[in-house]
């Protein structure tokens, strides 16, 4: 039995602003630092609508998602 899909959550910190809207849409799952920098509690994890929702309402798009198995994008979407 294939195991299920796990998903890469990474954020680029010189481009969050540190808008905090993926920490509360997200709590969980997104931390910022001392510094209002955001970052993953765990960088992998298993696909959950409230991670991508975070991606999705980041305002810089900071925040990245990739499959653990292959790197493919999830957000981003490739164009």
């Amino acid at each position: 039995m294939a195991e299920p899909e796990r998903w890469r959550v990474t954020v680029d910190r010189g481009v969050c602003i540190g808008s905090g809207l993926c920490a509360g849409t997200a709590p969980e799952r997104f931390r910022l630092d001392t510094a209002r920098q955001s970052h993953p509690v765990e960088p992998e994890t298993e696909p959950v609508d409230t991670v991508l929702t975070a991606a999705e309402g980041c305002p810089v798009e900071a925040i990245t998602i990739t499959t653990v198995d292959g790197d493919e994008p999830v957000f981003p979407p490739e164009e």
